[in-house]
């Protein structure tokens, strides 16, 4: 090397002896043949060293530049991103070659300025120069970065034309283009053309990089396996995409075999496959060997301390996490702004306090960066501080989809949906498209108000958007559908999924229960069993909702002793409480009172009212005394209790006691909810509550009414008084009864609802049993398909029929019993007939230590009494007029219901409303004539009883 050319590269790395080195040549070379040849190699070393400015003085005093001089000091500036510098010299250099172009289309490139870079490309070419496989490789590389797949794809045309195609730099580039723009079935194409260059490293980690990036993370791994099978080695590039892609699948052992070739191959050092490692086995779970790896690196990389602050705080260990955050701050590690968001999180589960946080983030400036922000944002709004949320959210200067979405996802998560909803609305008119997350959480909202049209409007946007749907939007989308009462769609969406989990499953066990179909339940909690899905906590919740909707008192024995058993779940309160329910409503009292003594955790309010209503329907006071004692405790402001109890003194004709409720009641404050209805249509609400004026189609309204209770009542459907609770004659009642809010919304139903649509009303109380029977009328007079739901379940009414099963129908209050012989045969008719006997009724007798007697006949029988009351003279024969008629009360699985008291309160006969049974005879006689619908059997009267003297009875369904 010349001697001049040795002390060159010497002092451009010595910038104080530089300046003394520059006056000697330019007085030692200054015009000679080799000045610009030595000036130009200290120029680049000057360059690539970083000394910018000393190679400008040295360009500026150069008194002869060539092509070569203007490149080196272009390419300088544009390495470092000086281009404003850059583009000066370019556009001051008249002679521009290829190699000048691509030196600054590289600086706009390396620096993210693609529309400068594009232009410039467009203006290479109209000035004559063909770009160079460096200028292409440059703007791929821009493309593959900020995902542009149509400028992508203009870059491709043009290799295709100017004969680029066999050219393996520029091929490269374009696979690892089309891979980074999630268009892989393009980069396997162009992969197949060179797949035979093993030597490629840059291929065809391109290719396993497009794969993990693209969340195909199996096809990523089963590449990298074809990879190692045709002898193709890793660098240290394909390392640590390959571990992204286990982490993402969780792909623990075959992560570890990874780790193994990484050893073999060398690279255990580098900093950025441990941190690859160390995020790969945080991901999975594997903190220890996440530990064991952060602990061996040489330096402390934030990257992968972040990465295992998120292990822990993903897996519950927030102490864990919030002491390795101390350790940073204890090493002196810049933190950055991906360390806050996972340290944010801990506030969420309580860990440390949200505002001592948030002070944290502001001392340490990074309040204004937006991933921060974002998670300040997220943090309070699901702690429920929605002022602080609000507030940090209106500061933001630039508010993304996530910024939003924290907002949407918050509320949600709080309960309060509709805010929910509203901040969608203002999300959607700023212009802010949504992204999977926010559709999941805005279908929750959905589906928790059972606002069924909106539901189908984010459905509809989320399918039009292009999104890939995920995991989370289907199990949103079934719980939705199931929870509006659509089953058939929500059915539909569960057979697309491709991928399932217990969410889904759940999902669908609860609602196929809340809509009165408690069996198909079951049926699908014993697919998702044989599918290896295994139950969880909340799975167990819907099934035994479930069990007890559907009356399967054996079956949710069973179900409950699997849960810790079989699968290791501790039952909740919430399990307990379905239990009870469950025996409640079955009449299996003493077993709730047993299961009550025997739970292993505190009884919560679920508990309690499960148990006070079972006490409300078989006429425990004791046992009903403690469950709303209890209840006072618990929601002291909560009426349900109150009244209930009150009810239930009044209904054993303690008036001083139910009074004094109801005075404590108001002395408290406490007022029921009054009830009421309301139906969507054409996108909006529309309530009604009982006798309500106040809709502007009132006039209407009432007269669909008027004309719903003319035909229904030439149908067969006869007022139930029992319903009507004012102190008025049976006309007035009759009104009153007409006008509930559930009749006043199937009126406007039928009125607005295009013909054959379903009419869908929500109550918020429990829907009354006059109403309930009115609209089994009204879907079989006037041909309509009725979804109501109240506070308990759907309500699917059909051709006269409806889902529940009767389920709702707990009826009134025992008072006393006093025909030992009409009740004892009537029990012996039920054990020969195989039926379950619901409710037997009357109003007279005066005996009040008959209740106990009539219990002892029923002993463990599946026997529902509602109020049984008779008195000496036996019964009465004669037709009547009852309350209850066919097809209104246990027409399912055999049931059969009877009635002893008619319209002036007098003891009559029995009074069947089961259709279609096949009845054997039983002693002394019975036949079924179903063509009369009539039955006739004989029952001794309680003298006739005495003298065996038996007395034809007509019995009528």
């Amino acid at each position: 090397m010349h001697k001049l050319d040795s002390k060159a590269l010497a002092f451009s790395h010595n910038p104080f002896k530089l300046m003394p080195f520059l006056r000697c040549i330019r007085t030692s070379i200054v015009g000679s043949h080799q000045s610009v040849f030595h000036s130009n190699q200290l120029l680049n070393g000057l360059s690539k060293s970083g000394r910018i400015d000393d190679a400008r003085k040295l360009f500026d005093e150069m008194p002869q530049r060539d092509e070569y001089t203007w490149n080196t000091m272009i390419s300088g500036y544009a390495s470092v991103g000086r281009l404003v510098e850059a583009r000066k010299l370019f556009d001051g250099f008249s002679r521009r070659s290829s190699i000048t172009w691509s030196s600054l289309i590289s600086g706009y490139c390396r620096f993210g300025c693609q529309v400068e870079a594009f232009d410039l490309f467009r203006w290479m070419r109209l000035d004559g120069q063909k770009p160079t496989q460096y200028t292409l490789g440059s703007i791929l590389r821009v493309c593959s970065a900020l995902g542009l797949i149509q400028n992508g794809e203009m870059i491709h045309g043009y290799v295709v034309k100017n004969g680029f195609e066999s050219n393996v730099y520029v091929v490269t580039g374009l696979v690892d283009m089309y891979a980074k723009c999630k268009h892989v079935i393009q980069a396997e194409f162009l992969f197949k053309g060179l797949a035979h260059d093993k030597g490629n490293h840059v291929l065809w980690t391109a290719m396993v990089t497009g794969y993990a990036q693209n969340g195909d993370s199996h096809k990523a791994i089963e590449f990298f396996r074809y990879m190692r099978s045709e002898g193709v080695e890793s660098n240290q590039f394909t390392f640590p995409s390959i571990l992204t892609a286990c982490s993402a699948v969780s792909a623990h052992c075959f992560g570890e075999q990874v780790y193994g070739c990484i050893v073999r191959s060398g690279f255990g050092c580098n900093v950025y496959i441990q941190s690859a490692l160390v995020d790969m086995y945080a991901k999975c779970g594997d903190l220890s060997n996440a530990k064991r790896v952060l602990e061996t690196m040489e330096e402390d990389d934030v990257v992968s301390w972040n990465s295992m602050i998120v292990g822990c705080v993903r897996h519950g260990f927030e102490e864990e996490a919030l002491l390795l955050f101390k350790k940073m701050h204890a090493r002196k590690m810049k933190i950055d702004e991906y360390t806050f968001p996972s340290v944010l999180n801990c506030c969420i589960v309580g860990s440390i306090d949200a505002k001592s946080a948030h002070c944290l983030v502001i001392k340490t400036g990074f309040e204004n960066y937006k991933l921060v922000s974002n998670a300040l944002v997220d943090m309070y709004a699901k702690t429920g501080d929605f002022n602080c949320a609000y507030a940090v959210f209106e500061k933001m200067l630039q508010k993304d989809v996530i910024s939003w979405t924290s907002l949407v996802t918050g509320c949600a998560q709080n309960s309060s949906h509709e805010e929910s909803l509203k901040i969608f609305c203002d999300m959607r008119i700023a212009g802010i498209s949504p992204d999977q997350f926010t559709v999941a959480s805005i279908l929750s909202a959905c589906a928790e108000l059972t606002l069924l049209e909106f539901g189908k409007q984010v459905h509809s946007d989320f399918i039009k958007s292009g999104h890939r749907s995920t995991l989370s939007v289907d199990n949103s989308l079934v719980t939705m559908y199931a929870k509006c009462g659509c089953l058939d769609d929500a059915d539909t969406i569960f057979i697309s999924m491709q991928v399932r989990d217990v969410i889904t499953w759940t999902a669908l066990i609860v609602g196929y229960a809340q809509n009165g179909k408690g069996r198909d339940s079951v049926r699908f909690y014993d697919a998702m069993v044989s599918s290896g899905t295994k139950p969880d906590f909340i799975t167990f919740i819907g099934l035994l909702f479930a069990c007890s909707h559907a009356g399967l008192v054996d079956e949710g024995r069973i179900y409950f002793q699997q849960m810790n058993k079989v699968y290791g779940i501790k039952p909740g309160p919430e399990h307990y409480a379905c239990m009870i329910d469950l025996f409640g409503r079955s009449g299996k009292l003493n077993e709730a009172k047993e299961m009550l003594n025997q739970m292993d955790v505190k009884p919560d309010a679920t508990v309690w009212k499960a148990l006070l209503a079972a006490c409300r329907v078989h006429g425990n006071l004791e046992l009903g005394e403690r469950a709303a004692k209890n209840l006072f405790e618990l929601e002291p402001m909560n009426a349900m209790p109150y009244v209930m109890l009150s009810n239930m003194y009044s209904a054993a004709r303690k008036w001083d006691d139910a009074a004094k409720i109801r005075r404590l009641m108001k002395s408290k404050g406490i007022v029921k909810e009054p009830g009421c209805s309301w139906i969507e249509t054409n996108s909006r609400v529309h309530t009604f509550i009982s006798e309500d004026r106040g809709h502007p189609r009132e006039a209407e309204i009432y007269a669909k009414v008027d004309e719903i209770i003319i035909r229904i009542k030439e149908a067969g459907y006869v007022p139930d008084m029992s319903f009507s609770l004012h102190d008025i004659d049976r006309e007035g009642k009759e009104v009153g009864l007409a006008y509930h809010s559930e009749k006043l919304a199937v009126a406007f139903g039928l009125l607005a609802s295009p013909p054959g649509a379903p009419v869908r009303i929500f109550k918020n109380l429990r829907v009354c049993g006059d109403c309930h029977s009115a609209m089994k009328y009204i879907s079989r007079v006037f041909s309509c398909h009725i979804i109501l739901r109240d506070s308990n379940c759907f309500h699917h009414f059909r051709e006269g029929e409806c889902s529940c099963g009767e389920y709702w129908c707990h009826v009134m209050e025992v008072e006393s019993f006093e025909d030992e012989a009409v009740a004892k045969l009537l029990i012996d008719c039920m054990d020969d007939l195989d039926l379950r006997l619901y409710s037997v009724v009357a109003c007279v007798g005066t005996r009040s230590n008959a209740l106990g007697m009539f219990h002892e006949f029923i002993g463990d029988r599946d026997v529902r009494l509602v109020g049984v009351e008779a008195g000496g003279n036996g019964l009465e024969s004669g037709r009547h007029s009852s309350t209850l008629v066919k097809g209104e009360v246990g027409v399912y699985h055999g049931a059969i219901t009877y009635l002893l008291q008619d319209d002036d309160g007098k003891i009559i006969q029995p009074h069947s409303i089961a259709s279609g049974m096949e009845c054997p005879g039983f002693g002394p006689e019975l036949s079924f004539l179903k063509e009369s619908g009539r039955a006739e059997f004989s029952v001794p009267t309680d003298q006739e009883a005495l003298d065996g003297t038996p007395k034809n009875i007509d019995l009528t369904y």
